[in-house]
């Protein structure tokens, strides 16, 4: 995302309806005072026990939640079960040969640092230190790639007494299969256990908030039960940018009773440009998730008791889909701003709201302002024992509930038309519309049966992790012998690999930089992951500089092909100019919906170590005419998507950078990368969320004669 003024032209465009806004940004919450509590459930009960959640018993409530709790959808629990994690197990021998510290350290367990994870000891200076290891980027640094970091927390429970703070280019990774458990202590009083952006006077941060890139935590319970309910802190503070994400995760807060003045919230979001949550569940406190950035995509996603699940504090344009909200007073409120709404866009797709006193407040009126804030989108969103199912703050009710809707629509609608006017005595045509505000219920709209699961909502699969397969499964790119090294080119050994792993295999990339000089063929029936992005870098020795000849660098399949191919937390980018080079190109069609797809896998174009497309080179001179130096040109094609191509897009990022990423200076940058995503699947199904392409120069996405395909939000910003 670009870090100027110009960011506020960003377009974000959805499945429904585009809009384009900016929005005043305040803190205020809705008053709860006049909403009446629910009737007690079991395990409410077991929740308001004064001593369940404390100390190690905190281990109690969590194998209570093996078996999900009511109206939650296609949640694994995958905790207790007591398998070892192979991420655990696997050799560590990545390597960051564009970085400047040569004993660098990826991999970092904090038991190895003092943590103990008793239950008892306190952790949190232990944890910081397995963080801050190294001359980690920190305050002043701004932004570093080219030193990655993963910090693993065994199982076990690690009292916090301080914040954990998260730099740069960090992944926090708990044990899958027994997931580790954040607890702070009674006395703790910092924004959020997880820290992911430091606050300094005066409105400032660490880092850029635009700028948040490249982090991910998974697999953790953060529990805050045993702070008092009144004190405003936060399981973790999520102020982030692209390529982010939470996975996997329960947040546990003190139970909530309305106008207890409880403070606490489970995601502390204040802003931003995300980003991608999947698979949480909240308990208790006042706000489940509290959300304020620009875009971002949140699926199956669980809230039991919370005074507020969602508060919607700010955005541009929100998606939430396979949301289970449960026992809630309010389940959405998007009353910020008042008349003034500091919302722009929200869709609530495959939503169900169970036992709330209102469904979703809003402050949508013809009156408010901007023109077109506080649009709203629901599509297929059930109101069980849910009624109104939408009001404003007074509940007037706007909608009912005790019902599911199929599609509902608020905001401002377009209806084309052609016009005509004279100019210089002569009469001319041409398109123009009107615009009017509505705020209604609408037919459903058609959805092909190829993209919906057997429940009809829009298919989706969450990002794979392996948990049950054992570590033997894993076959290692540096065991095989291929370097990483970003320099000695690992073409035929990346392609012998790939062509030796058996079906029942993981190929598994150590971190590093693998250069890639001709055309790697993706076998039809493999699953790829890497340990926290480690990149194919693109080369050009001869084959891929012809802008007239563009030659595929990753193939999937052949046309006409079916198989199941998996890739996870992989990384393209190219090293010097490569203006003939198509970075993938998707034939293949999957088996069965989501036998074939990319989650977590992205682009990373330039502006940073090791691209040779750096301000020191290929700086921004805008007082200066001048065209497209060649030394700075990237690729043809980010992807391919073609006729015969089936999968599914998860957290997909093609970022052409827009400054500099690792010298110091982090100035603008001018490279000029062709095309970003083509999408030409026909049949298809094809399935694209929280997709995200930016700053190439003819397009960013281009969809040409496709058939069946769902794209959730797609964000994109021109150069």
């Amino acid at each position: 995302m670009a870090r100027s003024a110009t960011l506020r032209n960003a377009v974000a465009t959805i499945t429904i309806l585009l809009a384009i806004l900016t929005s005043a940004v305040a803190f205020n919450e809705i008053n709860l005072g006049s909403l009446e509590d629910h009737a007690l459930t079991e395990f409410d009960l077991k929740m308001r026990e004064p001593d369940l959640l404390v100390g190690p018993q905190v281990e109690t409530v969590v194998e209570q939640l093996e078996e999900a709790p009511p109206h939650t959808h296609r949640h694994e629990k995958r905790y207790g079960s007591g398998t070892p994690y192979w991420v655990s197990q696997i050799k560590r021998q990545g390597k960051t040969p564009y970085g400047n510290q040569t004993d660098f350290v990826i991999w970092r367990n904090v038991k190895d640092y003092g943590a103990k994870g008793d239950g008892v000891t306190d952790d949190s200076a232990a944890i910081n230190a397995a963080n801050s290891l190294g001359n980690r980027c920190g305050l002043g640094c701004d932004s570093r790639l080219s030193e990655s970091v993963i910090v693993y927390f065994p199982a076990g429970t690690y009292m916090i007494s301080t914040r954990v703070i998260m730099y740069y280019h960090t992944a926090l990774w708990g044990d899958a299969n027994n997931l580790p458990i954040l607890k702070a202590l009674p006395s703790f009083d910092e924004i959020g256990v997880l820290e992911s952006n430091v606050y300094l006077p005066y409105g400032f941060n660490w880092y850029a908030n635009q700028n948040n890139m490249w982090r991910q935590v998974k697999n953790f319970v953060i529990d805050i039960s045993d702070v008092p309910p009144n004190r405003a802190v936060h399981c973790i503070h999520w102020q982030v940018a692209q390529a982010t994400s939470l996975q996997n995760m329960v947040f546990i807060m003190a139970p909530a009773i309305p106008g207890d003045g409880s403070q606490q919230k489970g995601i502390f979001m204040d802003n931003g440009s995300g980003g991608w949550l999947e698979d949480l569940v909240f308990y208790g406190g006042n706000v489940g998730l509290f959300a304020g950035n620009q875009q971002f995509t949140i699926v199956n996603a669980t809230f039991y008791r919370c005074n507020t699940a969602i508060f919607q504090n700010w955005d541009w344009v929100f998606l939430y889909k396979d949301i289970e909200i449960n026992d809630c007073p309010v389940g959405f409120d998007m009353t910020q701003g008042g008349d003034i709404a500091a919302t722009g866009s929200v869709i609530l797709l495959d939503v169900s709201i169970n036992n709330a006193q209102v469904g979703i407040l809003t402050t949508f009126s013809e009156k408010s302002t901007p023109a077109s804030a506080g649009t709203l989108v629901l599509d297929n969103v059930d109101f069980v024992n849910t009624d109104p199912a939408i009001s404003y703050p007074n509940l007037t009710v706007i909608a009912s509930g005790n019902r599911k809707i199929d599609h509902f629509l608020q905001g401002r609608v377009y209806s084309a038309y052609e016009s005509s006017y004279v100019e210089n005595n002569l009469t001319c045509y041409g398109p123009a519309a009107k615009s009017a505000r509505v705020q209604q219920q609408a037919g459903a709209i058609p959805k092909s049966p190829n993209l919906l699961d057997a429940r009809g909502r829009y298919f989706l699969r969450s990002k794979p992790q392996y948990e049950g397969v054992p570590v033997e499964k894993f076959k290692s790119s540096m065991d095989f012998g291929c370097l990483g090294d970003g320099y000695t080119d690992d073409t035929d050994c990346v392609q012998r690999f790939l062509n030796s792993i058996e079906t029942d295999e993981i190929a598994y990339f150590d971190h590093g930089y693998y250069i890639i000089t001709n055309t790697i063929e993706c076998p039809i029936n493999i699953k790829i992951t890497g340990e926290f992005w480690p990149v194919f870098m693109v080369m050009d020795t001869g084959n891929f500089g012809d802008v007239n000849n563009p030659k595929v660098a990753f193939r999937v399949g052949q046309p006409g092909q079916k198989g199941a191919v998996e890739i996870t937390d992989m990384l393209f980018e190219t090293r010097g100019p490569t203006p003939g080079a198509i970075i993938i190109e998707w034939n293949l069609a999957g088996t069965a919906p989501g036998a074939a797809g990319m989650w977590d896998t992205h682009f990373r174009i330039g502006g940073t170590n090791g691209t040779l497309l750096q301000s020191n080179n290929c700086a921004k001179t805008p007082a200066k005419a001048h065209g497209a130096a060649e030394k700075c040109w990237c690729a043809f094609l980010l992807m391919h998507v073609t006729k015969t191509a089936s999968l599914i897009m998860s957290n997909n990022w093609g970022w052409v950078a827009d400054h500099e990423m690792d010298l110091d200076d982090h100035n603008q940058i001018d490279i000029y990368n062709g095309r970003g995503l083509l999408v030409e699947s026909n049949p298809g199904p094809v399935w694209i969320y929280g997709s995200s392409f930016e700053h190439s120069m003819l397009y960013n996405y281009n969809f040409n004669n496709a058939k069946n395909i769902f794209t959730g939000v797609i964000q994109h910003e021109t150069a």
